[in-house]
């Protein structure tokens, strides 16, 4: 199901993921900074240049980790995230990781709901 989500909301939800994600890379905590990552980019990915930084973010974490398969995986859909956003051809709800499919929609979790409907 798809959730309608204003520029707005979107840039509320996607600064809170951000403290969160700057929290857990500060404690060092990989799962709870890549689960920001994928929310961010869950958030932003209707908006083409909140799209394109999640991926951007997602490059220089894996970067920052020295993940290969990551980084390679970050490298396409910056390339390619643009047409998706032009063309409105975007998997809803993807969390725009090497680990998922680009063009797999992903149902979001229901804590986003909540927090999407509270906009």
């Amino acid at each position: 199901m798809k959730v309608e989500i204003s520029v707005d909301g979107a840039r509320t939800l996607v600064m809170h993921e951000q403290t969160l994600f700057h929290a857990a890379v500060v404690h060092r905590n990989t799962h709870a900074a890549w689960r920001s990552l994928d929310r961010i980019h869950i958030f932003s990915q209707e908006f083409g240049l909140m799209h394109l930084a999640s991926h951007w973010r997602m490059l220089r974490y894996a970067s920052s980790l020295r993940d290969s398969r990551e980084v390679l995986g970050q490298i396409t859909p910056l390339a390619l995230a643009p047409i998706g956003n032009i063309t409105g051809k975007l998997p809803f709800g993807n969390t725009g990781r090497a680990n998922v499919s680009a063009f797999q929609q992903v149902d979001i979790p229901p804590d986003l709901n909540a927090q999407i409907a509270k906009l």
